[in-house]
Parts: C-alpha cells; sequence; structure tokens
C-alpha cells in the first residue's frame, strides 16, 4: 500500500532540529513508502523582512546521508517550501534554478503581504473581527499572486495556515463563505487550470475533515492533483493524518494522490 508524506522538516528549516536520516528512519517506522523533505525557503522572514537568498548545501548533504541509510521499501525525494515567491520573483527563480535537483516545490503564504509589517500570521493579534476579515483578504491577494507565477510552485499548500491562529484565538472563520468565497474559488480555479495540485495539510494529524469542503470545492472546478503532508517538524509526527486524508480525499471523489520526481506529477492509487 502506497503511503507518503510530502510535507516535512530537518534540521535544515529554521524550526526544525532533525537530521534527515533520522527522519527516514522514523518515516520507515511509521509505515510509509515515501517521504519527501521540504525545508522552508522563505522569501521574507518571520517579521517580514526580505530573506532572497538561499544556501542549499546543507540541504544537500543532509539529503545525501539520508540517501545512503534509508530503511528498506523507502522512497526519498528532496523538495522544498518556497514561501512568499511574489515578494521577488526573479530571487524565487534563481533560488529553483540553482537546484535543479528539486523533486517538489511546495508554494506557501506564512505572511501577511500589505499590513502589519509584513508579519507571519502566527504573531497576530485575531481579537478584532473587522481585522481578522482585513487579514483574509490580504491573504487571498497574496494567493493570487503566488498562484500568477506557475514555475514557483508545485503545489500550493496548507490554505488553511491563518485559520490555524485565528480559531485558536475564538474566530471560527470559513474562506468557502460570504465575500470571500468566490476569490478563493478562483484560487482554486487557477490552480486546477495550470495543472497544478492542491496540498491537503493535516497540520501533523490535528487537520483532516477541514479540509472537506475545498476538497470538493476543487474536485468540482476541475483540480485533478492532490498531495498529502503532515508538515512534521519532529519524528514522531512524520506521517501524521496521512492515512485519514486519503480516506478523505476517497469520500470527496479522489481516487488518486499526487507524488512529484522532477517536479513532474505522478499518480499513486490511494
Amino acid at each position: 500500500m502506497f503511503l507518503g508524506d510530502l510535507h516535512t522538516h530537518s534540521r535544515c528549516s529554521p524550526d526544525g532540529s532533525r537530521a534527515m536520516a533520522d527522519m527516514a528512519l522514523a518515516a520507515g517506522a511509521a509505515g510509509l513508502t515515501l517521504l519527501c523533505v521540504t525545508d522552508h525557503c522563505d522569501l521574507l522572514d518571520l517579521d517580514g523582512a526580505p530573506t532572497p537568498r538561499y544556501d542549499w548545501d546543507p540541504c544537500r548533504a543532509d539529503f545525501q546521508a539520508a540517501a545512503e541509510r534509508l530503511p528498506a521499501g523507502l522512497s526519498l525525494r528532496r523538495g522544498v517550501e518556497l514561501g512568499e515567491a511574489y515578494e521577488d520573483p526573479a530571487a524565487a527563480r534563481a533560488i529553483l534554478a540553482a537546484a535543479p535537483e528539486l523533486d517538489l516545490v511546495i508554494g506557501s503564504v506564512h505572511n501577511l503581504r500589505t499590513i502589519q509589517g509584513k508579519r507571519d500570521f502566527y504573531y497576530a493579534d485575531y481579537a478584532d473581527p473587522a481585522f481578522c476579515q482585513a487579514a483574509l483578504e490580504d491573504y487571498l491577494g497574496s494567493l493570487e499572486a503566488l498562484t500568477g507565477l506557475p514555475d514557483c510552485y508545485d503545489t500550493l499548500a496548507h490554505l488553511l495556515y491563518p485559520l490555524r491562529y485565528m480559531e485558536r484565538a475564538g474566530r471560527r472563520v470559513s474562506l468557502l463563505q460570504g465575500e470571500l468565497a468566490p476569490r478563493l474559488e478562483g484560487v482554486l480555479r487557477q490552480v486546477a487550470d495550470q495543472g497544478k495540485a492542491l496540498e491537503v495539510n493535516t497540520w501533523r494529524g490535528r487537520t483532516v475533515a477541514e479540509w472537506a469542503p475545498i476538497l470538493r470545492r476543487f474536485k468540482a472546478l476541475g483540480g485533478e492533483y492532490v498531495t498529502v503532508g503532515s508538515d512534521a517538524h519532529d519524528l514522531e509526527h512524520i506521517g501524521a493524518g496521512v492515512r485519514e486524508a486519503y480516506a478523505l480525499m476517497k469520500d470527496c471523489g479522489f481516487r488518486y494522490t499526487a507524488v512529484y520526481l522532477g517536479r513532474v506529477p505522478e499518480m499513486e492509487a490511494i
């Protein structure tokens, strides 16, 4: 049975701590057949300052060490989570061009784009409902800008990212209701029309069922490719929620999950 986790972070991410070799061993112990390590490369730091350069050498060294001691039955692929590519498309393209060996580029948005000094959503104060609305409108603008750069992503990451922190503050919101819905549908349609993938990000096993309405809408808009990732930053979370995500995908009409080799999608039955 195929079981792949396509969104994980090693010690090559600022918020990671584990060697890729240890991640591979944990993936094998969790029953995975494919692990893709997708360390952070963000064009903005947490406080919104530009970070237009990236050093690939530590990732290459760690990946090679892991590839030399893979557990039986596990395939290891290399990727990157490229954040805020729209902030500096030239820099984003140069970073990707410097790593032609990549299998998967996850396109993501972590930071506000036009307000709050472009800081990460994590740091915002969501006590004011009006600010929540403004933040989501800002977020949709970022998603529109990101999907306008189809060469800078293969799968669109964690659409629910800002909702994590709003809900933690007691704000229950949806991107598929009210005036936000047409804009989100436009993003999903763009992803589908470009032949790109939508990621079901389980947030280390904490969010699975929440993806159902988005998956169904993506399917209705012609979306074909869906990737699944745990967003694990530690060993115990590798593969968390992946089986449940596959079951949800089936319920939403998908029979295959997308994996990537050399940035080309391949389909695996789920």
